[in-house]
């Protein structure tokens, strides 16, 4: 797993100098454009986990109070058997 960085440890990471080092203001420009960047991606990552989260509660309380296909169709056969029993059940009377 990376390591959990906060902007505030970038922000303080000291760097050795030599003579021959970086511009200390342009390393410092870098930087504060990665902590934004950083703490941008932290704030995406949470609102991201939040609504996976949510997601997943809402699926489990449709499955929950969805009937399943299987109940559905069963459902359906046992209304239509009802319903040839009142309509040819009737007929048959009628015929014999």
């Amino acid at each position: 797993m990376a390591n959990q960085l906060t902007g505030k440890d970038i922000l303080e990471k000291n760097f050795k100098t030599s003579m021959r080092g970086y511009n200390q203001e342009e390393v410092d420009e870098f930087l504060d454009m990665i902590i934004q960047d950083y703490e941008y991606f932290q704030q995406e990552i949470h609102q991201l986990k939040q609504e996976n989260d949510r997601m997943k509660k809402q699926s489990e309380t449709r499955m929950r109070t969805t009937p399943s296909n299987h109940q559905v169709n069963y459902d359906i056969l046992k209304r239509l058997s009802n319903l040839e029993k009142a309509v040819f059940g009737k007929k048959y009377e009628e015929d014999s």
